[in-house]
């Protein structure tokens, strides 16, 4: 009787070595009758204007990856298809499939496609492994946590150190003394450091072709211009060492810093990478520790990249999957303003998110920093409706999945979860700004004005949002000194800037273009 006809379908966004789903195949009916299918959902592509850098990244690296596999003796095929489905289907007709092997899938809404759905519509067996590209997957912190239940992400991250058995010494205690340097990484950057460039690659044959395909579809926001991220495991094994040479040592004292005058600072850049399956969490983060136990870099930067990955991405992938699907519709604050217009474009007299949006739609990218203290925490202030949020980040950032951008903009950053994901809003005024930023250098507004004509929008906003939700805020110990403020603020000065602040919100125009990425079908 002749073997089955084994297919091992391999997403997206796992690229890994040694695949789960190829050695089960390859372990079943040997290298030779294995095949391998990538598909390009043209849908999945296209459900949002997504940047053309991470369309130009997502298409090449999955190509050099079916290319390696090639290499190594397997039978690859990358299906372009109108969506997921279509694509199984073109694969289980060509190549004769008797039966799909796959790895369960990051995002929610595939995921519950592949676990309730995939097999009845493709009329073909599905094997689903487990998903191996979380570390949670060997050891989940919380595994009792009742939904709704407040988990501290300090503790997750303890809990994650110990089993890893990460910047431990051999008497049980955290390497430094300390679990937590964060403390100790909150410096701006000094006009007298310059941080380097990090390390770029020329595409080469196959991503010229993706990036004329991109640029030709006339899809998605911001440019290819100067593209040269890592998209495959040899670049990004080499974009890891230099950032392991080069600014690991800077990293911490400098990673909440904001500058006009580096795109990046001391950070990685390395989660789109990590996101695709190209870099493995754990290996990053023991090739870090080893910069310390060398002492080419101190425990402070070591220890807050170390918390990045075990720490704040394993709990937001956690999170991710312990609140959907209600997170995507999550909004505690009743947040109803649509995406202002100049979140597309960078059209707007604030200086910091100008430079922020620009930078966006060179590159990409904009460290988390950011991400969570200037544009998040506008929307929060502004009252911008939770998802249209999320679909911009989704949409704007190079390394943005669902299951990464739901938890960190929905939960952590404007807080519309409840406060399940972090413990209070992360709300800040001009000042924080401008004490870890150059941004209000030559800015049209004023950061030390909360009310008149050139009174900085994050001032007026942050104490209008304060006034607003006095009562509740007032019930967070976390919030305590800041409501405690408004003490200050009389009567009269309140009334200005709940005035004040309506007219600057009425004022924004609205982006007219939202879409919806809801994802529960295999597009």
């Amino acid at each position: 009787m002749p073997k089955s006809r084994i297919c091992a379908w391999v997403l997206p966004d796992q690229l890994v070595p040694h695949h789960p789903a190829i050695v089960a195949g390859e372990n079943e009916v040997g290298r030779d009758r294995l095949r391998v299918v990538l598909i390009e959902s043209q849908a999945w592509l296209n459900r949002l204007p997504y940047h053309k850098k991470r369309t130009a990244l997502y298409l090449s690296a999955g190509r050099h990856y079916a290319q390696e596999l090639t290499e190594q003796g397997y039978t690859v095929d990358v299906v372009k298809a109108p969506t997921t489905r279509d694509g199984l289907s073109t694969a289980i007709d060509r190549h004769k499939i008797s039966r799909f092997i796959t790895m369960t899938a990051a995002e929610h809404g595939i995921r519950h496609w592949q676990v309730s759905k995939a097999m009845a519509e493709l009329k073909t067996p599905v094997d689903l492994l487990p998903n191996s590209m979380f570390l949670i997957a060997e050891h989940d912190p919380a595994p009792d946590a009742k939904p709704g239940k407040r988990v501290i992400m300090e503790n997750f991250y303890r809990s994650m150190r110990k089993h890893f058995a990460l910047l431990m010494e051999p008497d049980g205690t955290p390497s430094g003394g300390e679990w937590n340097f964060d403390a100790e990484n909150r410096k701006p950057l000094p006009k007298k450091i310059n941080p380097p460039t990090p390390i770029a690659f020329e595409p080469d044959a196959l991503t010229r072709e993706v990036l004329k395909e991109v640029e030709a579809s006339g899809h998605g926001v911001g440019s290819l211009d100067g593209f040269a991220l890592a998209v495959n495991r040899e670049q990004a094994e080499a974009a890891l060492t230099d950032f392991l040479k080069n600014r690991l040592a800077d990293f911490g004292p400098y990673e909440d810093a904001m500058s006009r005058r580096s795109d990046v600072l001391f950070h990685s850049v390395l989660s789109p990478q990590m996101n695709l399956g190209l870099l493995d969490p754990l290996a990053m983060c023991r090739a870090a520790e080893a910069e310390y136990r060398a002492n080419r870099a101190p425990i402070n930067s070591v220890e807050g990249f170390v918390r990045q990955i075990i720490g704040w991405r394993e709990f937001i992938y956690w999170q991710y999957h312990r609140q959907m699907p209600g997170l995507r519709s999550a909004n505690a604050w009743e947040a109803d303003r649509p995406m202002p217009a100049f979140f597309w474009d960078g059209n707007t007299q604030m200086q910091c998110l100008s430079t922020v949006v620009q930078k966006l739609l060179r590159t990409g990218f904009s460290h988390h920093i950011e991400r969570l203290m200037l544009v998040c925490n506008f929307c929060l202030l502004a009252g911008v409706d939770p998802a249209a949020v999320a679909d911009w980040f989704l949409a704007f950032y190079v390394d943005s999945h669902d299951w990464v951008v739901l938890p960190n903009v929905i939960g952590m950053g404007l807080n519309a979860d409840g406060g399940v994901t972090a413990t209070k809003p992360y709300i800040a005024s001009a000042a924080y700004i401008r004490k870890m930023s150059d941004y209000c250098e030559g800015c049209r507004y004023r950061p030390d004005q909360r009310t008149g004509p050139d009174a900085c929008p994050f001032n007026t906003l942050y104490w209008n949002f304060l006034i607003e939700n006095e009562a509740e805020l007032r019930s967070n110990p976390r919030l305590g000194p800041n409501v405690l403020g408004l003490r200050h603020i009389n009567a009269d000065d309140r009334a200005t800037i709940v005035r004040e602040a309506g007219v600057f919100l009425n004022c924004l125009e609205p982006y007219a273009g939202h879409p919806s990425s809801v994802n529960d079908t295999a597009d």
